[in-house]
């Protein structure tokens, strides 16, 4: 099974899952970082089940949700058939669906670890962010946990800083800020023999104006 199979298969229950793997409050200091606009476009780039989307409706913004399993967008549909203000594509970290310079803010919520290139990942976000607009990354800080990787399909057990932060200037970014949410995503093993509880951080950086 690969990380899109495994989503594929847990579509259904996925909002129940991610209750107990972190809190809401996550989602708000993405937003709060972001400074977002009521009326401006937004990205969510592996948008899941609509966890980012939700706050970003919330906020009065228009969003284009992105992942790469039909059955996780298939849910959001569901979820969020009586609102106009979400389109829903289905595209991966390496080519998104989107014209260049096309949004205001990207999002992109315990995403990455998923992806097999991250700064590849950061560089394509970059891409569809107009000059001023925001990219916004939360995920985990560097781990040791294994059993995320083999039952979970993690691709990273998380991310140095530094690393987030070199890759967010090499694809242009200004103003680039990495800092911890101050919560912790949590996960027990299928055996139970084993808990992982991992700091999440929040990256941020500005696409140059000109």
């Amino acid at each position: 099974m690969n990380s899109q199979q495994y989503f594929d298969e847990v579509a259904n229950q996925w909002d129940t899952m991610r209750q107990g793997f972190f809190p809401e409050h996550v989602r708000e200091k993405a937003l709060a970082v972001a400074e977002v606009q009521a009326g401006r476009q937004a990205a969510d780039i592996g948008a899941g089940s609509g966890f980012m989307t939700e706050g970003l409706i919330q906020q009065g913004l228009h969003v284009t949700a992105i992942d790469q399993s039909e059955a996780m967008l298939t849910i959001m549909q569901q979820k969020f058939q009586h609102t106009q203000h979400v389109e829903y594509r289905q595209g991966t970290a390496e080519r998104l669906p989107l014209e260049d310079q096309s949004m205001d803010y990207v999002f992109a919520n315990m995403y990455l670890h998923h992806v097999e290139s991250p700064a590849e990942a950061i560089a394509e976000m970059t891409r569809i962010l107009k000059p001023g607009g925001k990219l916004v990354i939360t995920d985990l800080d560097e781990h040791h946990f294994e059993f995320l990787r083999t039952e979970q399909y993690d691709r990273w057990l998380g991310f140095k800083r530094e690393d987030i932060s070199r890759w967010f200037e090499a694809a242009g970014l200004k103003h680039v800020s990495v800092d911890c949410v101050g919560d912790n995503c949590c996960a027990q093993s299928n055996c139970g023999c084993e808990a992982a509880a991992v700091s999440i951080f929040v990256a941020s950086g500005e696409r140059n104006g000109c």
